[in-house]
């Protein structure tokens, strides 16, 4: 429902996204409710998985929304690229993108159009939500009216059947997008819209693994539980979600440290009721399997049979035997205990070690100590200041230890906030050659966005015209002692006077600026000459208002009328010092005796060729007859 223009902010110098709804749909209320929704949805919303929105305003008939700019792809083209993604990246994206829902749903807001093509991987490892067109509050459930918002392919059960939705149903198409992103293919198909629809409400969608083997039976019970067409039975929320993953990827990465499987079996030892009835064997298999309460299952098996006369004969045989067991049982209970003890100190107390998330780059110094501070961190209260072309000021640029390495829950942990790009000095980039002035910024370090050529007729070819800061409608970086480190910089750079076009036909005017890289536009046939013939091509000049032309630009073409048409002035009676300026002035050259002008107060005009009132070229002969 809209476009969206990469554009700058002159003011603060930095890259932004500007979406402007399109205008057939400015006079739809209901459309631009959703566009002006979008902008409160994401301005309630503070958190680095969400992408942020700067202003929303109007232009007339415009309304427009200014967003953060992300330079990279969406996960819709990652899937299109590698179609299937390891269980490492399918996590560490989901968890991302949960990070973000979770807040929303903290907030109070439902999305509603989750999908791959909303999901933003920033080339720096940012994963972003977008586009909250959609979003309404949690408690708003209402139904969506007679048109299904949103896209098929991801929308619950609920929404199809009834047009109701909540948070849960943002759940169920986490669901669809975890299955698309393990199986390399969505779990619905079919030729019309409605044939998926009827899918999503009466079928489930099936397991993982069964397209893809390599998929852990932990993430199809993930997938299950989340895409189960009873919302009740789903996560209540993001947050529930993402718990649930974070504890499944630590377990999977503790499984592959250790070489252990998915899937284990634990022999339990009799108890001491059992050592007196030693009918009673249990065996339980942790299978990584989730029950539908939200937790992991443990499935235990047990199968009783009765004693035989020998083993009970054996139980009772001798004391000393029995003591032998009361010691095994204690050393084995001393080694469970042992061993809890051990994992809780490395896994979850004072030994255990967390990674700094990456994650907290980009978060204000409030948000950032949140968050290590739940992971059992630490903050310091001093401030590190660092310069970054990439994490704007204030934000959280960097920390020490650095992010993403892993170190002891407890750890103190110092924060460096960006001071946005270093400043550095900006060449004298005028004059200098393309190549000269490339190497310059190349060596600064400044970013090269574009090289423009500009037409000029003082300038030779191939010299430096002038910097700007940004694209070619940014600000004049002349006479500027400073700019940003890795800031674009597009370069003006002369491609010499413009062709020239006189004398030539309009088709063969327009044939030359072609191949200099002009198109020809608006034609003008204003002006008389004495040496193009009518119709012929005078020059080329920029349209209107525009001051310089470039490289692409539109010229316009000023043909000849000819050689200018003028009437013989009436100087018949008249004496020759009265009548010659007359003739002189009009534009004409003059033949006549030049003893007139020797009295010319005594010289009568009485002819002229052409004769008075007859038209004739500006600059022709006039010959004058007198009578003395």
């Amino acid at each position: 429902m809209a476009t969206v223009y990469l554009a700058t902010d002159l003011r603060l110098e930095r890259r932004v996204a500007v979406k402007i709804m399109h205008g057939h749909l400015a006079d739809d209320s209901k459309f631009k409710e959703r566009f002006i929704q979008e902008a409160r949805s994401s301005a309630r919303l503070a958190h680095p998985n969400v992408v942020n929105v700067f202003d929303q305003g109007q232009d007339s008939d415009m309304a427009y929304l200014v967003m953060e700019y992300l330079s990279g792809i969406t996960l819709r083209q990652l899937l299109d690229e590698h179609h299937v993604l390891t269980t490492e990246q399918t996590l560490d994206i989901l968890e991302a993108v949960l990070g973000g829902l979770a807040a929303a749903h903290k907030a109070g807001i439902v999305h509603r159009d989750l999908k791959p093509e909303n999901v933003l991987l920033a080339d720096d490892g940012r994963i972003k939500i977008s586009d909250f067109g959609l979003a309404r509050a949690a408690t708003a459930n209402t139904a969506t009216g007679a048109a299904l918002l949103g896209t098929i392919a991801y929308l619950s059960p609920e929404l199809v059947t009834r047009g109701v939705a909540d948070t849960r149903s943002d759940i169920y198409a986490i669901g669809i997008m975890m299955y698309e992103m393990l199986v390399g293919e969505q779990p619905f198909k079919g030729e019309q819209p409605m044939q998926i629809a009827y899918q999503h409400a009466n079928d489930s969608v099936p397991r993982p693994s069964a397209k893809n083997p390599k998929v852990p039976s932990e993430l199809d019970e993930v997938v299950l539980w989340a895409t189960d067409r009873n919302p009740e039975n789903r996560p209540k929320d993001a947050r529930a979600l993402l718990d649930q993953l974070f504890e499944i990827h630590t377990s999977l990465l503790s499984a592959t440290s250790t070489g252990a499987t998915s899937a284990q079996r634990t022999m339990l030892l009799p108890s001491a009721t059992a050592a007196a009835a030693p009918s009673a064997t249990a065996e339980t298999q942790i299978l990584g399997s989730r029950g539908r309460g939200g937790g992991l299952a443990t499935i235990t098996e047990t199968t009783t049979t009765g004693p035989s006369t020998a083993d009970l004969g054996a139980s009772l045989s001798t004391s000393s035997r029995g003591r032998g067991r009361g010691v095994l049982i204690a050393v084995v209970i001393a080694a469970i205990v042992g061993g809890a003890f051990a994992a809780w100190y490395f896994l979850a107390g004072p030994g255990a070690s967390v990674s700094i998330p990456a994650s907290i780059a980009g978060m204000t110094v409030e948000e950032a100590t949140t968050e290590l501070e739940s992971l059992g961190f630490s903050v310091s209260a001093e401030l590190g200041r660092v310069a970054s072309t990439t994490i704007g000021v204030d934000l959280v640029a960097e920390t020490d230890p650095p992010l993403g390495s892993a170190a002891q829950t407890g750890t103190e942990v110092q924060l460096f906030v960006s001071i946005g790009p270093r400043l550095l000095a900006v060449p004298a980039f005028v004059g200098m050659t393309e190549e000269q002035a490339t190497a310059e910024i190349a060596a600064a370090p400044f970013t090269l966005l574009e090289v423009v050529a500009q037409f000029s007729g003082d300038v030779a070819s191939g010299i430096v015209i002038g910097a700007l800061a940004g694209d070619r409608n940014g600000t004049s970086l002349t006479g500027v002692a400073e700019y940003g480190e890795l800031q674009p910089i597009t370069l003006i750079v002369s491609a010499g006077p413009l062709p020239d076009v006189s004398g030539l036909s309009v088709a063969d005017a327009t044939a030359r600026l072609r191949d200099a890289g002009l198109e020809a536009g608006a034609i003008f046939e204003i002006e008389f000459s004495d040496t193009v013939p009518q119709g012929s091509v005078l020059r080329a000049q920029a349209v209107e208002e525009a001051s310089v032309v470039r490289v692409g630009d539109v010229v316009d073409l000023v043909t000849s009328l000819g050689v200018e048409q003028i009437e013989v002035p009436d100087v018949i009676g008249l004496k020759w010092a009265e009548a010659k300026p007359i003739l002189q002035d009009a534009g004409f050259d003059l033949e006549y005796n030049l003893f007139a002008d020797a009295a010319p107060g005594l010289f009568t005009v009485i002819s002229l060729d052409p004769a008075e009132g007859t038209l004739a070229s500006r600059g022709s002969t006039v010959k004058v007859g007198f009578s003395a």
